[in-house]
Order: structure tokens, then C-alpha cells, then sequence
């Protein structure tokens, strides 16, 4: 009994062979993620498992029942003779990995084979086979992983049961008694240990793959972050170029290329100078990826030019996208199609899809400022066109009488306006130049008043380096003017306080004013608003700048009480500029 276990034990190096060759195979790996397979992938599997069934017979050892004697590889076999072999790993294989469907079909193949080759325990061991196919079906688990101790204990269980119909059908039944006497044992064990050692192979090959293919995705995680300063500025000539020199220097591959829908942008490696005199030409291939959307690997057509003598003969090619549209491709490009492995597919794809999300992202950056730039545009709208004549007829009316005034007013217009529209063009000022705008405005709307608005300035000269958004200030400022002390005959008082606060700074505006209706002071800053004074898009406006700049901690706090006047604050972290990001 045991001459035959070490045997049986060696000959399962045939297995790991087969173990290795079936992960090749597109079929075997949904499988063994448990994902559904199309009917022609379920007839591949049954063919494949059926196939190495009837290996697994071939590299049995024959066994005489007369003579005791092992003997050869089994072929024909004599009335005496049976088979000690490994037929029911592949079996097994099947069924645990793919169901009851796959597992009988395989056990037909290989059944109906056994049959064939004769001996007087053809039957049984050909309906061993099939009982085999529902036995590791039943054991199938459509989304639990398969652990080794079950294929050990269903692969030692389907040749327990082969044995015992064996005893049951087999003629004559001492002959078949010896038989199972002599090879039971070893079969159990050396199929047992075989079917986990087939499903051990195949999960590590496999694992070695994901952790190759998580290798890859951190690579294409850092070449995305590498690339993202230049994709911000959209997909153009500098940066696909750009692009295509980060890939090439991390990537082993011939070259590297993106296009946009019409040609080719950049082409980094080999052929580079055929890709300058062709730059125009786009491939067929390369259409076919712009009108699917979907990634392919192209023979043939893999080059920009019919040069004779081009080194480069395949192409991966994913597509560009923003917002679902394919606005171009990145190509991948191989001397021979055997050098696109799956885990270039998954780099390649992988990496089309950050580069796609990056350019969603300076698609949104962009929306982003002209948003920021039509919010300042919204403000600079506020500024009441009347404001430009009474401060002109003001300047007129003290031209004769108080000339240094009047010209004083006219250089405080004009460095209000100037800044004003400077706003448009920059994203950030200072609290300095800020307040210089401010008291341009307080400096004409106080000779308008004629001694009416009284301006305290409490600054900290410690904060006017502070990095502020244009036009934050002045819409404050102004809104104390037109709606607190508008209706006031005299005393009417506006305080600014600037104050290092903390990590940040403190800016208040207060006023002596009417104050704002309580039905609108909670809605105020936060919407626009229905009102016959005003929508407050101004508070709106600049509410909303803060928050996005700098978060909701430097949001506008709005105060009042009526007739007590209005207070708004809000407050400035050190580190401004950061929040933006």
C-alpha cells in the first residue's frame, strides 16, 4: 500500500504545471472572484477541467488485481488491470470553483474517458467521476473564498466515495476488494493533499499578481500627484509633454504619447522624430478608443507614421475623459505584444482614470475663478453709479471754494476706482492696501456728509501684512453708509477695529445706526434676501468668499439691535492662503 503513495505523492508535480497554465486563462480567473462567466466561458472551463481529468488518468500507475503488480502509464488496460490516478482533482477543481454545471460537466468528460480505456472498473470509476462533479458542486460557495481545508476534505471524501462504488459495482468482488485494499488509502490521501495543493499554487500565483498590481497603482497614484500641477492648466502641447516625460522616466516601456480628438499633443521614446514629421495623423486605433471610450491594445496601427524600419509594433490606448466625454488618449507603446502583461493593462487604466480626474479638476479650478471673479464683478456692480456724481459734484462745489480739498476728494476718487478695478485681476491683497480703499471711499462719503459721519480707525500695524480678497472691506463699510445711517441727521459714527487675535486677526465694523430688522438679520450674509432697501448680495457676496478662502470659522457675524446700530466681524486665520487649497 505505502510503495504506491510516494508514486502517487510525485506525480502530482504534473499539477503544479497545470496549476500554473490555468491562471493564464481569462475564465478561470472570474472564478476565482467569484464573478459570473458567460456560457462560453462555462464551456471553456468545463473543456479545460474535463481535459485535466483525463491527464490527471493518463499519469496514474496501472494496477494489476491478479498480480498485485504496479505497472505502467496508463493506456489500454487488461481485464485484471484498474488505475491508481489523480483524475478527480480536476474534478474537484471545477465543481468547488464553478458549481455544480461545471463540476458534472467536467466529471462527464473525464468519466466517460476513464470508461473508454477499459478494465474491470471502467463503470465505476466512471460514474465515480460524475458523483465527484456534485459532490465538490455542493461544496461550492458563490461569494465566500474557498479555504484549503475544504478542498482537502472534498478531494480525500469524492475518492472515499469512488472507492466504495467500486466495492458496490466492480465484478468479481474479491478481485475489486484487493483493489481498493491495495490503493484506497493512497488515492485518499495523495488526492486529498492534491486538490488543496492545486487551489495553494493557484491563490498564490494570484496573490503574486494583485501585489504586483498594487505595486502598480501606487505607481500610478504617485506619477497622478507628479502630474497634477501641470494637467491643472488643462490638456495642451506643454503640459502633455510634460506628462509624458514624468510616465516615460517611471515606466519601462518604448514611449509615451497623449493626444487630444485631433492629433497627437506630446510623444516621449522611441520614434519620437516620426511622430514630429507625422504629428498630424491619428491612428485608427486611436479613433476607435475617442468614439468607445474604452481602453484596447492595437497591433499594427500602434504607429503615428508607415516609416519602414519604426521600432514600435503595439500600442495600449486608454481614453481621456472629462465629465464622461473622451477629450483625448494616453498611449502606451511596447516593441512586441508580448511585453502587454495584465499588470500594464491595470498601470495604463489606472492611471488614464486619475489623469482624467485631474483634468476634471482644472475643468472646476477654472470654474472656480471665474466664479471668484464674477462674485467681485457682482460687488463692484453694488457700487451705486450715484455715489460717481454726488462725489463729482461735491469736488465741483469746492473747486472755487476749497481747491486743495476738492483736489484731495479727486485723488481719493481716483485711487478708489483704480483699486476698484484691480480687483478683477488678482486673487489676494493686504489688509493695508484694503484699508487704503476703504478710507478713499470714508474720505468722500465724509465731505458729502459735511460733518455728519464721524471714522475711527483702531489698527494693529502688526496685521496690515495680513493676505486678504479684494473688495472684503469696502461692501462692509459701504453697507453701514446706505443702510444705518442713511435716515440720521447728525452723530452718525463708523468704528473699524483691526486686531491680532489668537492665530488670526479680528476685523469689526460697527456702527451708531438705525440697525437691521430682526426678520432679516438671520438671513443676512447667508442669501440673498427680498427687501425693500436692498437683496444684500453684497453681505452675500463677501460671506461667501470667506468661507470658501478660508473656511466657516470666517464666516460674517452679523449683530443688531434697532436703533442701536449693526456690528459685523469676522476673523482671519495666520495661515490664510492655506485654506484655499
Amino acid at each position: 500500500m505505502f510503495e504506491l503513495l510516494l508514486p502517487m505523492l510525485e506525480r502530482l508535480g504534473i499539477i503544479v504545471t497545470v496549476a500554473f497554465i490555468i491562471t493564464r486563462f481569462r475564465f478561470f480567473r472570474e472564478l476565482m472572484d467569484k464573478k459570473a462567466i458567460t456560457l462560453r466561458q462555462q464551456a471553456a472551463a468545463i473543456l479545460f477541467f474535463g481535459i485535466f481529468g483525463i491527464i490527471g488518468t493518463y499519469t496514474g500507475i496501472t494496477f494489476d488485481a491478479e498480480s498485485t503488480e504496479f505497472g505502467r502509464w496508463a493506456t489500454d488496460l487488461a481485464e485484471t488491470e484498474a488505475i491508481a490516478n489523480s483524475r478527480v482533482i480536476g474534478i474537484i477543481t471545477a465543481g468547488l470553483l464553478g458549481g455544480y454545471k461545471i463540476g458534472i460537466g467536467a466529471g462527464l468528460i473525464a468519466g466517460l474517458h476513464r470508461y473508454s480505456l477499459g478494465g474491470f472498473t471502467a463503470l465505476a470509476c466512471g460514474i465515480s467521476a460524475i458523483i465527484a462533479g456534485i459532490l465538490s458542486g455542493f461544496f461550492h460557495k458563490k461569494k465566500k473564498p474557498l479555504k484549503l481545508k475544504t478542498a482537502l476534505i472534498v478531494g480525500s471524501l469524492a475518492e472515499t466515495v469512488q472507492m466504495g462504488v467500486i466495492l458496490l459495482i466492480s465484478k468479481p468482488a474479491p478481485r475489486a476488494f484487493a483493489l481498493v485494499e491495495e490503493i484506497g488509502v493512497p488515492m485518499i490521501v495523495a488526492n486529498g493533499v492534491g486538490s488543496a495543493l492545486f487551489l495553494l499554487i493557484i491563490r498564490n500565483v494570484l496573490n503574486e499578481e494583485q501585489r504586483a498590481g498594487a505595486v502598480q497603482a501606487q505607481k500610478a497614484l504617485q506619477l497622478a500627484e507628479s502630474t497634477i500641477s501641470y494637467l491643472r492648466k488643462g490638456l495642451n502641447q506643454h503640459s502633455a509633454e510634460q506628462v509624458c516625460r514624468i510616465i516615460y522616466r517611471e515606466v519601462d516601456v518604448s514611449a509615451i504619447a497623449i493626444t487630444n480628438k485631433e492629433k497627437i499633443l506630446a510623444h516621449v521614446g522611441l520614434a519620437d522624430d516620426h511622430h514630429q514629421a507625422y504629428h498630424r495623423i491619428q491612428t485608427e486605433a486611436t479613433r476607435k478608443v475617442i468614439e468607445r471610450g474604452e481602453m484596447i491594445v492595437a497591433e499594427h496601427e500602434a504607429i503615428h507614421c508607415n516609416v519602414k524600419g519604426c521600432p514600435l509594433s503595439t500600442a495600449v490606448i486608454a481614453p481621456l475623459k472629462k465629465r464622461n466625454e473622451v477629450v483625448g488618449t494616453l498611449k502606451f507603446y511596447v516593441q512586441s505584444e508580448k511585453q502587454v502583461t495584465n499588470v500594464m493593462l491595470e498601470l495604463v487604466q489606472g492611471l488614464s482614470a486619475l489623469l482624467s480626474q485631474q483634468l476634471e479638476i482644472a475643468d472646476a479650478e477654472k470654474a472656480r475663478q471665474l466664479a471668484k471673479e464674477a462674485e467681485v464683478k457682482a460687488l463692484q456692480a453694488q457700487i451705486n453709479p450715484h455715489f460717481l456724481f454726488n462725489s463729482l459734484n461735491v469736488i465741483v462745489s469746492l473747486i472755487r471754494s476749497e481747491p486743495d480739498r476738492a483736489r484731495s476728494l479727486l485723488i481719493a476718487l481716483s485711487k478708489f476706482f483704480r483699486q476698484n478695478l484691480g480687483a478683477t485681476t488678482k486673487s489676494w491683497t493686504t489688509l493695508e492696501e484694503e484699508l487704503k480703499h476703504v478710507k478713499a471711499y470714508l474720505l468722500i462719503e465724509e465731505t458729502r456728509f459735511v460733518d455728519k459721519l464721524h471714522v475711527t480707525y483702531l489698527v494693529d500695524p502688526s496685521a496690515l501684512s495680513v493676505s486678504i480678497a479684494p473688495l472684503t472691506l469696502q461692501p462692509l463699510v459701504e453697507n453701514c453708509v446706505k443702510h444705518g445711517l442713511s435716515d440720521m441727521d447728525n452723530d452718525c459714527e463708523i468704528m473699524i477695529t483691526i486686531s491680532k487675535s489668537g492665530k488670526g486677526t479680528q476685523i469689526i465694523i460697527q456702527d451708531n445706526g438705525k440697525g437691521i430688522d430682526p426678520a432679516l438679520i438671520g438671513d443676512l450674509g447667508g442669501q440673498k434676501i427680498d427687501s425693500d432697501k436692498g437683496t444684500g448680495i453684497g453681505l452675500y457676496n463677501v460671506n461667501r468668499r470667506l468661507i470658501q478662502m478660508y473656511g466657516h470659522s470666517s464666516r460674517l457675524n452679523i449683530s443688531s439691535e434697532p436703533g442701536s446700530g449693526t456690528r459685523i466681524s469676522f476673523w482671519l486665520p495666520e495661515a490664510g492662503k492655506e485654506e484655499t487649497s
